[in-house]
């Protein structure tokens, strides 16, 4: 991997999705980096999936529960 890979947030993380709508199950497969010259991506998979689709997502920050009357 590159400088860029190891020392910064991964942009995109990636998943392996199997069946549709609500049924679809999610499997958390990997991160991916935008290029330096912004013409692609550096992925890196902790699996390979073998059916199924993988789909990239924006890596946003999990909302954090707030809570009421406290």
């Amino acid at each position: 991997m590159t400088d860029t890979t190891t020392k910064s947030r991964p942009s995109h993380r990636l998943f392996n999705v199997t069946g549709d709508g609500e049924n679809a199950r999610w499997t958390d497969i990997g991160v991916a980096w935008s290029t330096k010259d912004g013409k692609g991506f550096t992925l890196a998979l902790n699996a390979i999936p073998v059916n199924g689709r993988i789909v990239m997502r924006i890596n946003e920050d999990k909302p954090t529960a707030n809570k009421k009357g406290s």
